[in-house]
């Protein structure tokens, strides 16, 4: 991370200067992103942080915003069978997102930004967001921009997939190309039929049977396709934030210019 980044991550700031920038006028960003999830034989546990914190950084580098220190544990039931896989129940989770949230914009933030990598996370953190009763909270899902929906139609090869996948892997080939061997890259095999279920490592007869933890084809990933979705996502992701700063700044409130009407005694 660059100085120029690394200014806009609170934890290396001291609380004064975290003051500072929201009395300023920053707005806050909190990243969602798992750091003990596997993602397959050719990505490492921490793959969600990583995608989650670059862009938190790439938001903060355009515009004035602070980031919170990633949630990095989280809802994620699917994963749990393989080594090292770590998930809340989906109510503490959730209350862990609002207790976190309730507290960044009780110090005054213009706005908070909860940045989510997930998919199973969605649902628990749409119901902790709700739970604030606040409307200068908003929920960033990364992968429901229009952009990106339209970039992965154009350039999905795969049969079927959601994790560890063409998309995802393609994806940290551009974010992060060190952390991704694709020599180790294996597909899950080639489905039947879609089962609603946790993928397993052991369970040779289930429908979501993924020796590696993929689901889809990493192999098929390459970084060209990896620059256009995240190009993709970070156009969708900087539209939401600046439009829904835009709305903040022209809800303002008209004074009351109406005349009073003095009552007079009868």
């Amino acid at each position: 991370m660059n100085s120029n980044a690394a200014r806009n991550v609170i934890e290396n700031l001291s609380w004064d200067e975290v003051s500072r920038r929201i009395a300023e006028g920053a707005a806050a960003i909190l990243p969602i992103g798992a750091a003990a999830k596997q993602h397959g034989f050719h990505l490492p546990m921490k793959t969600d942080r990583v995608q989650a914190e670059w862009l938190a950084a790439e938001i903060a580098g355009r515009v004035d915003a602070l980031i919170w220190p990633t949630v990095a544990y989280g809802y994620y039931p699917a994963f749990v069978e393989y080594a090292g896989s770590a998930s809340l129940s989906a109510p503490v989770f959730e209350s862990l997102v609002r207790e976190i949230a309730a507290g960044i914009v009780g110090f005054g933030c213009r706005a908070l930004f909860v940045l989510d990598t997930g998919i199973s996370t969605i649902a628990p953190v749409d119901r902790a967001i709700a739970g604030l009763n606040n409307p200068n909270v908003l929920h960033l899902k990364i992968y429901d921009g229009p952009r990106y929906r339209r970039a992965t139609e154009r350039l999905v090869e795969q049969g079927h997939g959601s994790h560890a996948d063409e998309l995802e892997t393609s994806l940290m080939l551009a974010m992060a190309p060190h952390l991704v061997d694709m020599v180790r890259a294996e597909a899950s095999p080639v489905l039947q039929r879609e089962t609603p279920g946790p993928l397993t490592p052991s369970d040779t007869a289930s429908p979501n049977y993924s020796r590696s933890g993929s689901f889809g084809d990493p192999t098929l990933a390459t970084l060209a396709k990896g620059d256009v979705l995240l190009a993709a996502m970070v156009e969708d992701t900087l539209a939401a934030v600046e439009s829904f700063l835009t709305c903040q700044a022209t809800q303002t409130v008209e004074p009351n210019t109406t005349p009073r009407r003095h009552r007079v005694a009868p």
